[in-house]
This record gives C-alpha cells, sequence and structure tokens, in this order.
C-alpha cells in the first residue's frame, strides 16, 4: 500500500493528534483485542485492520517517529515504518515492540518470561483456626494439623521413578513454550505437550504417580498474638504447598475466627458488658463486684444511679495488635426490679411510695414536663 493510499494513523486508532502515549496504547489494545486474527480466523478484512492498527502504533508510540509522522505524514516514514524493528519479516522483534500489550490481551505476562521451566513457587494454603475470646485478647499458642501435600521422598520430588530421569518435551524443546505465527509477528503460550514444565516423564514414580508430591498431615505450632479479631490473617512462610521442580514452598494463610463470650462484646479493642444492681443500691449508692477477663474488679456505684448507667474500667479491654496501649472495660449497669415481695416488703414499699415527692424521680419529673409543653 502507497503512501497517498494509507489512513491517517490518527483516525485508524480513532484518537486526536493531542492524543497522550496512554490514549495511543489504550485506543490499539482496543483494536487489538477486536481485530486479532486469533479472535477472527479466516477473516481477510479483520487482518488487514489488525496490521493497520500495528503499523499505527509502532509509529506513534515511538516519539521519535511520531514527531517526523506529524511533520512528513506517511511519507516521512519510508518505505517500512517498522524499520528499526526488524520489518516485517522479522518476528522476534516485532513480538518484542507489543510484548506489554499482548501480554495483557493473553493472559501472559512479560515477568514469567525467562523463568526456567518446570521451576515454580508452591501453593499458598489457608487454614481456618477457630479462638476463644480470651485467646484473642490475651494471645496464645495453639497446635493445628494442616492437610497438605509434601515433597515424595520417593523420587525426592522429580515425579520419576528412581534409576529413571525426565526428557526435554519434543514440542517445545524444554523452553516450557511454544511460538505462534500470525502476520507479521509471533506469540509465545504455554506448550500444552509438557503444561510448561518443559520436560516428560518417561517413567512416573509409582508413588506419587508422577507429580512429585504425597498426601500428609503437618503438625504445626501458631502463636496467635494479643489483640487479634475475626478476620486477622497470619502468615506462616514456607508452610504451604512445595514448589515444582525444586521451587520455594508457598505459604500458609491462618484466618482466625474469635467465639462469642458469654458476657463480653467487643468492638475493636473495647469491651462492653452489662451488669444488674438491685434499686436499693442504685438508690443509696453501693461497691460491687464485677467481671473481667482478669477476673472481679471493684466498681463504685454512685447514689441515685439510673438504669443504663455506663462506668468505665480503664485498661481491662484489648490489647492492641501493634503492641502500644490497650483498651477499657465499659459496663452498662441495668436496675432489676424485685419480684416475689413478701406483705413486709410490699408494705415498705407503699409507705416509702407515699412519702416520695416528683423531686425523688427527676427523669420521670422531666418527662411529664415536656408532655405537658407537647399537649398545651
Amino acid at each position: 500500500m502507497n503512501a497517498a493510499s494509507k489512513r491517517d494513523y490518527y483516525e485508524v486508532l480513532g484518537i486526536e493528534r493531542s492524543a497522550s502515549p496512554q490514549d495511543i496504547k489504550s485506543a490499539y489494545r482496543k483494536a487489538a483485542l477486536k481485530y486479532h486474527p486469533d479472535k477472527n480466523p479466516g477473516d481477510k478484512t479483520a487482518e488487514d485492520k489488525f496490521k493497520e492498527a500495528s503499523e499505527a502504533y509502532a509509529v506513534l508510540s515511538d516519539a521519535e517517529k511520531r514527531t517526523r509522522y506529524d511533520q512528513f505524514g506517511h511519507a516521512g516514514m519510508g518505505a517500512n515504518p517498522f524499520e528499526g524493528f526488524g520489518g516485517f519479516g522479522y518476528q522476534g522483534s516485532i513480538n518484542d515492540i507489543f510484548s506489554d500489550i499482548f501480554s495483557e490481551i493473553f493472559g501472559t505476562p512479560r515477568s514469567s518470561r525467562g523463568r526456567s521451566p518446570g521451576v515454580s513457587r508452591g501453593a499458598d494454603l489457608r487454614y481456618n483456626l477457630e479462638v476463644s475470646f480470651e485467646q484473642a485478647v490475651f494471645g496464645a499458642e495453639v497446635t493445628i494439623k494442616v492437610p497438605r501435600p509434601t515433597r515424595c521422598d520417593e523420587c525426592s520430588g522429580s515425579g520419576a521413578r528412581p534409576g529413571t530421569g525426565v526428557k526435554t518435551c519434543p514440542t517445545c524443546g524444554g523452553t516450557g513454550e511454544v511460538r505462534f505465527s500470525q502476520g507479521f509477528f509471533s506469540i509465545s503460550r504455554s506448550c500444552t505437550g509438557c503444561a510448561g514444565a518443559g520436560r516428560i516423564l518417561a517413567d512416573p514414580c509409582p508413588k506419587c504417580h508422577g507429580s512429585g508430591k504425597v498426601a500428609s498431615e503437618a503438625t504445626l505450632t501458631v502463636k496467635v498474638p494479643a489483640g487479634v479479631d475475626t478476620g486477622t490473617r497470619l502468615r506462616l512462610n514456607g508452610e504451604g504447598e512445595p514448589g515444582e521442580g525444586g521451587g520455594p514452598a508457598g505459604d500458609l494463610y491462618v484466618v482466625i475466627h474469635v467465639r462469642e463470650h458469654p458476657l463480653f462484646q467487643r468492638e475493636e479493642n473495647e469491651i462492653f458488658c452489662e451488669v444488674p444492681i438491685g434499686f436499693v443500691d442504685a438508690t443509696l449508692g453501693a461497691s460491687i463486684d464485677v467481671p473481667t477477663l482478669e477476673g472481679s474488679a471493684k466498681l463504685k456505684i454512685p447514689a441515685g444511679t439510673q438504669s443504663g448507667k455506663i462506668f468505665r474500667l480503664k485498661g481491662k479491654g484489648v490489647p492492641s495488635l501493634s503492641g502500644y496501649g490497650r483498651g477499657d472495660q465499659h459496663v452498662r449497669v441495668v436496675i432489676e426490679t424485685p419480684t416475689n415481695l413478701s406483705k413486709e416488703q410490699k408494705r415498705l414499699l407503699e409507705q416509702f411510695a407515699a412519702a416520695s415527692s416528683p423531686d425523688s424521680h427527676p427523669q420521670s419529673k422531666s418527662f411529664w414536663e415536656k408532655v405537658k409543653e407537647l399537649v398545651h
């Protein structure tokens, strides 16, 4: 196609001449996804549009070429806009130009290139650990048993029967990937013959059946730090599945679940509880025992305390997970109405009621004053 018959590169990608490098990349990504030959097999029109978009991207993504194109148009590009990258016939370089783009399209991260075939990090594992309310607050050491595969001792993790070995995959030549050519460039994909391992077992190990791993159960000690809560994740490095081909083991993530407590509730580092008290103690005042996670503590109840009043016990809450400071415990008192009264108790209460004045019940007095204001 000569320069006179070519469409404007900005028009090809559907962008303005002031487009940023990111705009150019995004526009090309959309065009590549839409017209790539792998997504349109046998469609010559789509293949031509894909080549056209790739040519436009090769020029506009290069600052020097873009400047020359903006000044002189297609005439400034010469016969080959891919000059400097090997041209249409040099597959490797063209593939490198668009490696970042196609890694996003086909899901083959560039960072995975160059990794030794068959060597990979083991998978991470998760273990749900239930702990008591007290263990979460004060910390603990808990022994757990984790079902996980371990490296096969029969074949030392190679997957091959002892005395035998592995052979290079004939499909990929041991690289773990194969290259497909489409038009003027090529794309690398994981080899299906060896699943990217680059090797094939000549005689699988009878114990692990070629996987290099056997089922087992690991006994581990987990140090639960003080202050954890439901959802806290603890990582045990290297306690996951063993890696492939001598690769490092994954990690084990222990996810904490805290059991509910019959007396206490928790909000972040604060602890809350309710304590019933008699109306005499609330009226006259008293010193009562209240429960805490470290035993009972004395709490002074002032005379005239109303139901629902909250008192604070400083430093009786949950330690901070960072190790600095500790929350408080909040005690809400609930005044208990006596039941099953004797005749004498009823008589005394009736006398008390007869001797009471509105000033003895400030909350009731305030309430009825507001009612009067609303009604009248």
